[in-house]
């Protein structure tokens, strides 16, 4: 058992000390898919219940830059319009989508499975601010394309003093 005497490392530098027999507090561990709910009671007991979560994946991307704009790319073929979510503020980009599978096989008839079905999200911070009202996004053969122009902030405008 632990010597009451000798605190950790970390017990030392936080001023912390550590819990003995009679206000032990059990963690029960459940399967890393799911996202833990948990309870405290007054016994100092915790306890947490399994809820299963969705696995989000990742999109690939590609972002690139010309004097005038930013561009991100991304695969999307075989998701439906109705399910892509594309949000542009002035400094990121946020893609969110799911990919939905047409046809369903036996888990052993698979020789190879590769491809990722089901949400997917990537959020893209980008090199500089670009100007979301005036961003165009489409669509071809499966490849999303988003033209972003940027902001100049070297532009001047000049203003007429009116008299009033």
């Amino acid at each position: 058992m632990f010597n009451k005497d000798k605190r950790s490392f970390f017990e030392r530098i936080t001023g912390s000390i550590s819990v003995n027999d009679e206000e032990e507090v059990m963690i029960k561990t459940s399967e890393p898919a799911y996202a833990p709910k948990v309870k405290v009671n007054t016994w100092l007991e915790v306890e947490e219940e399994a809820e299963p979560i969705e696995e989000v994946g990742e999109l690939s991307v590609d972002v690139y830059q010309t004097d005038s704009d930013i561009v991100v790319q991304a695969m999307i073929a075989g998701v439906r319009p109705e399910d892509l979510n594309v949000s542009i503020t002035r400094e990121m980009v946020t893609l969110e989508g799911r990919r939905q599978k047409q046809t369903e096989v036996e888990r052993d008839g698979y020789f190879m499975k590769e491809l990722y079905w089901g949400a997917f999200a990537r959020k893209i911070l980008l090199p500089c601010e670009v100007e979301p009202s005036e961003a165009e996004a489409y669509e071809k053969s499966g490849l999303l394309t988003l033209r972003m122009p940027k902001i100049d902030k070297a532009r001047t405008q000049k203003v007429k003093v009116r008299s009033l």
